[in-house]
Protein backbone atom coordinates (compact mmCIF):
# COMPACT_ATOMS: atom_id res chain seq x y z
CA UNK A 1 0.00 0.00 0.00
CA UNK A 2 1.26 3.25 -1.18
CA UNK A 3 0.64 6.31 1.12
CA UNK A 4 2.15 9.65 0.89
CA UNK A 5 2.02 10.81 4.66
CA UNK A 6 3.31 9.41 7.59
CA UNK A 7 0.01 7.71 10.31
CA UNK A 8 0.24 8.62 13.26
CA UNK A 9 -1.28 6.33 16.18
CA UNK A 10 -1.85 9.15 18.45
CA UNK A 11 -3.97 10.99 15.60
CA UNK A 12 -6.16 7.76 14.68
CA UNK A 13 -6.59 7.78 18.38
CA UNK A 14 -7.61 11.11 18.81
CA UNK A 15 -9.99 10.80 16.06
CA UNK A 16 -11.88 7.91 17.64
CA UNK A 17 -11.86 9.91 20.94
CA UNK A 18 -12.82 13.40 19.86
CA UNK A 19 -15.54 11.77 17.49
CA UNK A 20 -17.35 9.35 20.18
CA UNK A 21 -17.20 11.83 22.85
CA UNK A 22 -18.74 14.26 20.45
CA UNK A 23 -21.52 11.93 19.61
CA UNK A 24 -22.55 10.61 23.07
CA UNK A 25 -22.67 14.60 24.19
CA UNK A 26 -24.74 15.30 21.42
CA UNK A 27 -27.14 12.50 22.28
CA UNK A 28 -27.06 12.78 26.30
CA UNK A 29 -29.88 14.65 25.60
CA UNK A 30 -32.69 12.80 23.46
CA UNK A 31 -36.43 12.49 22.46
CA UNK A 32 -36.31 8.94 22.55
CA UNK A 33 -34.16 6.10 24.04
CA UNK A 34 -34.47 2.75 22.65
CA UNK A 35 -33.27 0.17 25.13
CA UNK A 36 -32.12 -2.76 23.60
CA UNK A 37 -31.27 -3.51 19.48
CA UNK A 38 -32.82 -6.76 18.12
CA UNK A 39 -35.08 -6.41 15.39
CA UNK A 40 -38.08 -4.68 17.66
CA UNK A 41 -35.87 -1.99 18.53
CA UNK A 42 -34.03 -1.13 15.04
CA UNK A 43 -37.38 -0.95 13.30
CA UNK A 44 -38.67 1.56 16.07
CA UNK A 45 -35.27 3.52 15.86
CA UNK A 46 -36.00 3.78 11.71
CA UNK A 47 -38.97 4.94 11.68
CA UNK A 48 -38.63 7.39 14.27
CA UNK A 49 -35.85 8.88 12.93
CA UNK A 50 -37.01 8.89 9.33
CA UNK A 51 -40.04 10.84 10.93
CA UNK A 52 -37.13 13.79 12.16
CA UNK A 53 -37.31 12.21 15.53
CA UNK A 54 -34.03 12.88 17.18
CA UNK A 55 -33.83 8.46 18.86
CA UNK A 56 -30.65 6.71 20.34
CA UNK A 57 -30.30 3.63 20.82
CA UNK A 58 -28.64 1.69 23.60
CA UNK A 59 -27.13 -2.31 23.44
CA UNK A 60 -25.30 -3.82 26.22
CA UNK A 61 -23.55 -6.41 23.71
CA UNK A 62 -20.91 -5.67 20.82
CA UNK A 63 -23.39 -6.94 17.66
CA UNK A 64 -26.63 -5.41 16.87
CA UNK A 65 -29.76 -7.52 16.02
CA UNK A 66 -30.40 -9.70 18.65
CA UNK A 67 -31.85 -13.29 17.76
CA UNK A 68 -32.13 -12.62 14.44
CA UNK A 69 -28.29 -12.67 13.27
CA UNK A 70 -28.66 -16.66 14.04
CA UNK A 71 -32.38 -17.46 12.73
CA UNK A 72 -33.06 -20.80 14.03
CA UNK A 73 -30.69 -23.10 15.50
CA UNK A 74 -28.12 -21.10 13.70
CA UNK A 75 -29.82 -21.59 10.77
CA UNK A 76 -29.44 -18.14 9.68
CA UNK A 77 -32.70 -17.84 7.59
CA UNK A 78 -36.11 -15.86 8.86
CA UNK A 79 -39.42 -16.61 8.39
CA UNK A 80 -42.39 -13.81 8.51
CA UNK A 81 -45.56 -13.86 7.19
CA UNK A 82 -47.02 -11.04 4.84
CA UNK A 83 -47.31 -8.41 7.74
CA UNK A 84 -43.52 -8.87 8.29
CA UNK A 85 -42.92 -8.97 4.54
CA UNK A 86 -44.28 -5.82 3.69
CA UNK A 87 -41.50 -4.00 6.61
CA UNK A 88 -38.79 -6.26 5.44
CA UNK A 89 -39.69 -4.76 1.45
CA UNK A 90 -40.02 -1.49 3.05
CA UNK A 91 -36.02 -1.65 3.92
CA UNK A 92 -35.41 -3.33 0.34
CA UNK A 93 -34.56 -6.90 2.06
CA UNK A 94 -35.24 -9.50 -0.52
CA UNK A 95 -38.31 -11.96 0.68
CA UNK A 96 -38.44 -15.37 -0.94
CA UNK A 97 -41.83 -17.17 -0.80
CA UNK A 98 -42.08 -20.52 0.98
CA UNK A 99 -45.81 -21.49 1.20
CA UNK A 100 -49.10 -19.62 1.37
CA UNK A 101 -48.44 -16.56 3.65
CA UNK A 102 -45.16 -17.58 4.39
CA UNK A 103 -42.10 -16.13 3.44
CA UNK A 104 -37.86 -16.65 4.16
CA UNK A 105 -35.45 -14.28 3.95
CA UNK A 106 -31.26 -14.39 4.76
CA UNK A 107 -30.66 -13.31 8.21
CA UNK A 108 -27.56 -11.70 7.87
CA UNK A 109 -28.40 -9.43 4.64
CA UNK A 110 -31.66 -8.60 6.84
CA UNK A 111 -29.83 -7.37 10.16
CA UNK A 112 -27.21 -5.55 8.20
CA UNK A 113 -29.97 -3.74 5.74
CA UNK A 114 -31.93 -3.13 8.57
CA UNK A 115 -29.14 -1.35 10.71
CA UNK A 116 -28.11 0.37 7.64
CA UNK A 117 -31.02 1.86 6.81
CA UNK A 118 -31.87 3.02 10.07
CA UNK A 119 -28.44 4.53 11.26
CA UNK A 120 -28.40 6.54 7.50
CA UNK A 121 -31.76 8.12 8.85
CA UNK A 122 -30.55 9.38 11.62
CA UNK A 123 -30.58 6.30 14.65
CA UNK A 124 -28.05 6.78 16.71
CA UNK A 125 -26.65 3.47 18.27
CA UNK A 126 -24.25 2.92 20.84
CA UNK A 127 -23.07 -0.30 21.37
CA UNK A 128 -21.08 -2.43 24.56
CA UNK A 129 -23.44 0.31 26.85
CA UNK A 130 -25.91 -1.23 29.11
CA UNK A 131 -28.81 0.54 31.34
CA UNK A 132 -28.37 -0.57 34.99
CA UNK A 133 -31.15 2.49 36.21
CA UNK A 134 -33.98 4.73 35.71
CA UNK A 135 -33.80 8.45 36.20
CA UNK A 136 -36.68 8.99 38.21
CA UNK A 137 -37.92 12.33 39.43
CA UNK A 138 -41.00 12.86 41.74
CA UNK A 139 -42.56 9.49 40.29
CA UNK A 140 -41.40 10.02 36.69
CA UNK A 141 -39.04 8.73 34.35
CA UNK A 142 -36.88 10.86 32.93
CA UNK A 143 -34.62 9.03 31.47
CA UNK A 144 -31.69 6.38 31.73
CA UNK A 145 -28.82 5.54 33.70
CA UNK A 146 -26.18 3.62 31.49
CA UNK A 147 -22.62 1.75 32.27
CA UNK A 148 -20.19 0.41 29.84
CA UNK A 149 -21.47 -3.57 29.69
CA UNK A 150 -17.20 -4.52 30.40
CA UNK A 151 -17.61 -2.87 33.85
CA UNK A 152 -21.09 -4.94 35.20
CA UNK A 153 -18.99 -7.75 33.63
CA UNK A 154 -15.78 -7.41 35.35
CA UNK A 155 -17.91 -6.23 38.74
CA UNK A 156 -16.32 -2.93 38.79
CA UNK A 157 -17.60 -0.25 41.04
CA UNK A 158 -17.59 2.69 38.85
CA UNK A 159 -20.31 5.38 38.41
CA UNK A 160 -22.40 5.36 35.99
CA UNK A 161 -23.41 8.25 33.85
CA UNK A 162 -27.38 9.75 32.23
CA UNK A 163 -29.22 10.00 29.01
CA UNK A 164 -32.27 12.24 29.34
CA UNK A 165 -35.19 11.21 27.06
CA UNK A 166 -39.02 12.03 26.83
CA UNK A 167 -39.90 8.41 25.95
CA UNK A 168 -38.34 5.18 26.72
CA UNK A 169 -38.61 1.96 24.65
CA UNK A 170 -38.25 -1.35 26.50
CA UNK A 171 -37.35 -3.81 23.22
CA UNK A 172 -34.68 -5.80 25.21
CA UNK A 173 -36.65 -8.86 24.51
CA UNK A 174 -37.55 -11.97 26.74
CA UNK A 175 -35.62 -10.32 29.85
CA UNK A 176 -37.92 -7.28 29.45
CA UNK A 177 -35.48 -5.15 31.49
CA UNK A 178 -36.44 -1.86 31.26
CA UNK A 179 -39.96 -2.69 32.63
CA UNK A 180 -38.25 -5.13 35.74
CA UNK A 181 -36.19 -1.90 36.66
CA UNK A 182 -39.75 0.01 37.13
CA UNK A 183 -41.32 -2.76 38.86
CA UNK A 184 -38.39 -4.07 41.23
CA UNK A 185 -36.44 -0.94 41.97
CA UNK A 186 -38.99 1.99 41.28
CA UNK A 187 -41.90 0.22 42.94
CA UNK A 188 -44.23 1.37 40.17
CA UNK A 189 -47.73 -1.05 38.81
CA UNK A 190 -47.36 -1.14 35.48
CA UNK A 191 -50.41 -1.05 33.28
CA UNK A 192 -50.82 -4.98 32.74
CA UNK A 193 -53.58 -6.74 34.53
CA UNK A 194 -51.26 -7.69 37.56
CA UNK A 195 -49.62 -4.57 37.80
CA UNK A 196 -46.43 -6.52 37.29
CA UNK A 197 -44.00 -7.94 34.55
CA UNK A 198 -46.41 -11.15 34.42
CA UNK A 199 -43.76 -13.36 32.39
CA UNK A 200 -43.41 -14.89 29.01
CA UNK A 201 -45.37 -18.19 28.24
CA UNK A 202 -44.22 -21.22 26.24
CA UNK A 203 -44.12 -21.34 22.90
CA UNK A 204 -46.89 -20.77 20.25
CA UNK A 205 -46.38 -18.60 17.60
CA UNK A 206 -49.73 -17.71 16.38
CA UNK A 207 -50.94 -16.51 19.46
CA UNK A 208 -47.39 -15.11 20.23
CA UNK A 209 -47.14 -13.24 16.62
CA UNK A 210 -51.15 -12.07 16.79
CA UNK A 211 -50.53 -10.90 20.82
CA UNK A 212 -47.41 -9.13 20.20
CA UNK A 213 -49.20 -6.12 18.44
CA UNK A 214 -51.87 -5.04 21.16
CA UNK A 215 -49.18 -6.09 23.81
CA UNK A 216 -46.91 -2.99 22.15
CA UNK A 217 -47.88 0.23 24.00
CA UNK A 218 -46.82 1.96 27.23
CA UNK A 219 -46.84 0.45 30.14
CA UNK A 220 -45.59 3.95 32.52
CA UNK A 221 -46.01 7.30 31.65
CA UNK A 222 -43.44 7.79 28.53
CA UNK A 223 -42.46 4.22 28.94
CA UNK A 224 -43.21 1.67 25.95
CA UNK A 225 -42.83 -1.75 25.45
CA UNK A 226 -41.61 -3.34 21.79
CA UNK A 227 -40.77 -6.95 20.81
CA UNK A 228 -40.41 -9.71 22.83
CA UNK A 229 -40.35 -7.74 25.79
CA UNK A 230 -43.55 -6.65 25.24
CA UNK A 231 -45.16 -10.24 25.19
CA UNK A 232 -43.07 -11.05 28.44
CA UNK A 233 -44.38 -7.77 30.15
CA UNK A 234 -48.58 -9.02 29.47
CA UNK A 235 -47.95 -13.06 29.95
CA UNK A 236 -48.07 -13.58 25.90
CA UNK A 237 -46.39 -17.16 24.36
CA UNK A 238 -43.15 -16.56 22.55
CA UNK A 239 -43.04 -17.25 18.75
CA UNK A 240 -39.61 -18.37 18.17
CA UNK A 241 -37.48 -17.90 14.93
CA UNK A 242 -40.57 -16.04 12.71
CA UNK A 243 -39.63 -12.60 12.88
CA UNK A 244 -42.84 -10.40 11.75
CA UNK A 245 -44.27 -9.78 14.81
CA UNK A 246 -41.39 -8.10 15.88
CA UNK A 247 -41.20 -5.95 12.51
CA UNK A 248 -44.50 -5.03 13.45
CA UNK A 249 -44.10 -4.32 16.96
CA UNK A 250 -41.19 -1.72 15.95
CA UNK A 251 -43.11 -0.04 13.83
CA UNK A 252 -46.40 0.46 15.86
CA UNK A 253 -44.32 1.50 18.64
CA UNK A 254 -42.58 4.62 16.89
CA UNK A 255 -46.39 5.51 15.46
CA UNK A 256 -47.40 5.67 19.14
CA UNK A 257 -44.84 7.97 19.89
CA UNK A 258 -44.46 10.27 16.94
CA UNK A 259 -48.45 10.44 17.44
CA UNK A 260 -48.07 11.34 21.01
CA UNK A 261 -45.26 14.26 19.79
CA UNK A 262 -48.02 15.60 17.69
Amino acid sequence: METTKTLSDITISKAIIESFTAKLIEYLKTDVAIVGAGPAGLTAGYYLAKAGVKVALFERKLSIGGGMWGGGIMFNEIVVQECGKNILEDFGVKVTPYEDHYYTADSINTVSTICSKATSAGLKVFNLLEVEDLMMKSGVVKGLVINWSAVSMAKLHVDPISIEADFIIDSTGHPCEISRLLEQKSKVKLDTESGNVMGEKSMWADVGEKSMHDNTREIFPNVYVAGMASNAVFGSPRMGPIFGGMLISGKRVAELIIERMK
